[in-house]
């Protein structure tokens, strides 16, 4: 992409009507060890109104450790996971009590949905979490989303997703929102770090997160706070292939979240990059429930991209499992490019055995068969 596209300025004039605003550490805190509940006041104060305007909005907060250490009056010394885990269980106690004040004093009830990877890895958990989420909006309370850190470990990398940024592209992604807002300490995305260049210019808008953007990234870690702009783009990346525009934002713009709802250009805007997919494919392109991989060649590709066709066993040359059939599979190229997700007719041993043959050499081959397709189109959404 030029730096031309990528220097084009948002032209705003969208509105909104489902929103997740997702809030990290570094501003609930203010950069400190503890929450700043003037802050919290003011992001919660633009939540109610968008919600008295009749806007829906989902948060995806950050906070707990912070809110726990805080609480505990804990040293920073002390970094092992099970101690995380205490803060955690503490301070997502704290923090929701925040919320449940804060939100009080506008009328409004909170409600909190604490998620894992594994939570949204089978069908029926992520139906039961888009459920509750909109069953929530649906009687006019404010969620309020957390990864389940008390849970989620970091040497289990099924269970834990791993920062809030992509946890609030995967919210957005279930309650099929119209808009991710990320609020940030810099204010979007720039040309280089503002931190370090005075000359670092902001970018308004990104019509699609490629490997140059990437490179503008960085993805710092801090002490306070899993992520950095690397993570906001994974976020940006993930949601706007969903049908979800997304924004970059300052947190200390005045009224940021309704101005923002209202269309109005702030940070660096991401216009989502295909139409609104129906749920199921939304599922699959979320990619959280995969199990495989099925490598296919050349002829394959353009079966899929161009031609809008099903996966079937001719073009297959590898398989990764273990998967059983109606697993969720990922779809590569055999240069190990990710192209696809979908549901698998077929388990690992049967794709094994049936790939690199022709579709009507498959009752024979395994004495059953469950379709000419390892992959129907209807259940297959290409990245």
């Amino acid at each position: 992409m030029t730096t031309t596209e990528i220097e084009a300025v948002a032209t705003g004039g969208r509105t909104y009507r489902r929103i997740v605003a997702k809030f990290g550490t570094n501003i609930l805190t203010a950069g400190t060890d503890r929450l700043d509940l003037e802050m919290m006041a003011s992001l919660v104060g633009q939540v109610a109104r968008l919600r008295h305007q009749g806007l829906e909005v989902v948060i995806v907060t950050s906070g707990g450790v912070a809110a726990g250490r805080e609480r505990l009056k804990s040293p920073r010394r002390r970094r092992d996971l099970p101690y995380r885990q205490v803060l955690a269980a503490v301070g997502q106690v704290e923090l929701m009590q925040k919320y449940h004040q804060l939100f009080a004093w506008h009328e409004l009830v909170v409600g909190q949905a604490l998620l894992t990877r594994r939570d949204l890895v089978d069908r029926d958990g992520y139906l039961n979490a888009r459920n509750t989420l909109l069953a929530l909006l649906e009687l006019g309370a404010v969620p309020v989303v957390n990864e389940n850190d008390t849970v989620a470990v970091d040497q289990i990398a099924e269970t834990r997703i791993g920062d809030n940024d992509n946890l609030s592209a995967f919210v957005a992604n279930l309650i099929e929102a119209d808009l991710l807002a990320i609020l940030t300490n810099t204010g979007g995305l720039y040309t280089a770090d503002p931190h370090l260049d005075p000359t670092a210019r902001l970018i308004h808008r990104v019509e699609r997160v490629d490997a140059e953007v990437e490179a503008l990234a960085g993805g710092a870690i801090s002490e306070r706070a899993i992520g950095g702009m690397a993570t906001k783009l994974q976020a940006a990346r993930l949601a706007t292939a969903s049908g979800v525009d997304v924004v970059i934002a300052g947190a200390h713009e005045p009224q940021v979240l309704v101005r923002l709802a209202a269309g109005e250009a702030l940070g660096t805007f991401f216009p989502a990059n295909m139409d609104r997919m129906e749920s199921r494919k939304r599922y699959l392109r979320a990619g959280l429930s995969s199990r495989g991989r099925v490598i296919v060649d050349a002829g394959a590709v353009r079966a899929l991209r161009e031609l809008g066709r099903s996966l079937l066993p001719a073009g297959i040359v590898g398989v990764d499992g273990p998967f059983a059939r109606g697993d969720t599979v990922t779809i590569v190229t055999a240069d190990g490019e990710d192209i696809a997700y979908g549901v698998s007719n077929y388990d690992h041993e049967d794709v094994e055995r049936i790939r690199g043959q022709r579709s009507e050499s498959i009752p024979s081959i395994l004495g059953h068969t469950f379709g000419s397709e390892v992959v129907h189109r209807n259940n297959l959404v290409l990245l």
